[in-house]
């Protein structure tokens, strides 16, 4: 009798359903009306940049392309040709 009266009591109670506004907590999209462009780095990665591509010379002499104000770690990222 007991384990019938906690089954009805255990069914009867209100079930809190969580909201989609409670399940938005992960990460938002990144924000990319800034109208950026995807490049392929030299090092073989995709790089989402906003800035121009400009040319400048690297360390042994040669003129080199990079890609400006990229996001993550590095704001200049040199580009595969």
């Amino acid at each position: 009798m007991k384990t019938l009266t906690f089954a009805v009591l255990l069914f009867s109670l209100p079930v809190e359903r969580p909201t989609p506004r409670a399940l938005a907590h992960e990460k938002p999209a990144p924000n990319v009306d800034r109208h950026g462009r995807w490049y392929m780095a030299d090092t073989g990665h995709a790089v989402y940049c906003i800035g121009p591509v400009v040319t400048v010379p690297s360390r042994d002499g040669n003129l080199q392309r990079v890609a400006t104000f990229c996001q993550g770690t590095d704001p200049v990222v040199p580009l595969h040709d």
